[in-house]
């Protein structure tokens, strides 16, 4: 049975170094009364969580060990981050790909989440030996038919910040992983996501320590939850929101936690449940969404419409950044077009899925999302897709 309590001791020992981390003991304990509750998870299940959980405390305990011998660290500054954010399965990787063509910017890598120490700066030299670890993780680990079509996932690509905040358990991807609502809600109501966003910005400053500064761009959907609390731990950030027809994010969220959980489960998972408990997972993100829009700094914000950067992402761009007050070198729009080209809709396979699988009726959803539709005038998926082609033609 899962216990917080051995899962921090066995990766202290891992590591040789105490846990210094208050808040995260109490997340974990709540994480796993909730498995226990909730999460049915098989026993392949629960010893496959049990050693990610491990392999987490490990390298954030790691991190403290780190800056205790090297504390200029604490001083490494993260200047100016843009946060690539929007609802689940809205285009953000497809963003933060296209973000990956600009050197300008850092972004956290694949192998990076995995394995985040020794700090690259420190020791170049391991760096091919950790991708290749990482690639063997990769071809070894459970997957599901499908994966590469529904997730940009690549050996030396750029990855979403799920892992960092894993971590200290301020992911709100958890309850994807785990059918884990009581914990969701937690997570919105009670965990101290100020504390999650300080060990995130401890791991960006070791990535980024003895290595040319550049700003990062940190994508995962699940930002827009905590836009605030980020504010606090990064007070110069800015965020990119990618907006896409929420019937059709939520038809998509709800097969990618289908398939993660099923990973896990003992019993097959239930998609009526599965849909009944996305259903109100999008719905808080567009809360949270909202009320930042109608606070006092709203303005952080440059609202992207997926349709168009999904047809012409090199005039998307040039609007992003006059949006951010940069330019548009001409080897970036030339970087990112080959890019577009190369990977086309469906090139790794087709991600076929409708609502009503969930046990959910577009219109009903369309109606109670209306709120969020509206203000940002966003189409319906079909819409979209034919007035960005239209546009793109024009």
């Amino acid at each position: 049975m899962l216990n917080a309590e051995q899962i921090i001791a066995a990766a202290e020992a891992e590591v040789g170094h105490t846990d210094r981390d208050a808040t995260v003991r109490d997340n974990l304990n709540i994480l796993i009364d909730a498995l226990h509750d909730t999460g049915g998870l098989s026993p392949e299940g629960e010893r496959m969580t049990e050693r990610q959980f491990i392999a987490d405390n490990a390298n954030r305990i790691e991190a403290q060990r780190w800056l205790e011998h090297y504390p200029e660290i604490h001083s490494e500054p993260i200047e100016a981050p843009l946060f690539l954010t929007g609802l689940p399965r809205s285009g953000t990787t497809y963003f933060q790909y296209l973000f990956d063509r600009d050197d300008r910017y850092q972004l956290i890598r694949t192998w990076q989440t995995a394995f985040p120490h020794p700090p690259p700066g420190w020791d170049l030299t391991s760096v091919d030996r950790r991708k290749a670890q990482w690639t063997a993780m990769m071809a070894s680990r459970p997957s599901f038919e499908g994966f590469d079509a529904m997730h940009l996932y690549d050996a030396d690509g750029s990855d979403e910040c799920h892992a960092v905040l894993q971590s200290s358990y301020g992911a709100a991807g958890l309850h994807n992983l785990f059918d884990v609502p009581d914990y969701f809600d937690y997570l919105l109501k009670d965990l101290d996501r100020v504390a999650s966003y300080q060990i995130h910005k401890r791991q960006l400053q070791l990535l980024q320590w003895r290595q040319p500064r550049k700003p990062w761009a940190l994508k995962y959907p699940n930002h827009v939850l905590a836009m605030n609390d980020i504010l606090e731990v990064y007070p110069d950030a800015r965020f990119l929101m990618t907006h896409r027809d929420p019937v059709q994010t939520l038809a998509s969220i709800c097969k990618m936690t289908f398939h993660l959980r099923g990973m896990r489960a003992q019993a097959p998972v239930d998609p009526v449940r599965v849909g009944r408990q996305m259903r109100p997972f999008i719905r808080r993100h567009i809360d949270r969404i909202l009320a930042f829009e109608h606070g006092p700094l709203a303005d952080r914000v440059v609202h992207v419409d997926y349709y168009s950067l999904a047809a012409d992402p090199v005039r998307a761009l040039r609007d992003i950044h006059a949006r951010l007050a940069m330019d548009t070198p001409p080897a970036l729009e030339r970087s990112v077009q080959q890019w577009h080209q190369d990977n086309p809709k469906n090139a790794r396979g087709r991600n076929d899925y409708s609502i009503e699988q969930w046990g959910l009726d577009a219109d009903e959803i369309a109606e109670e999302y209306g709120d969020y539709i509206s203000h940002f005038a966003i189409p319906r998926e079909s819409e979209g897709i034919a007035r960005a082609s239209l546009d793109g033609h024009g």
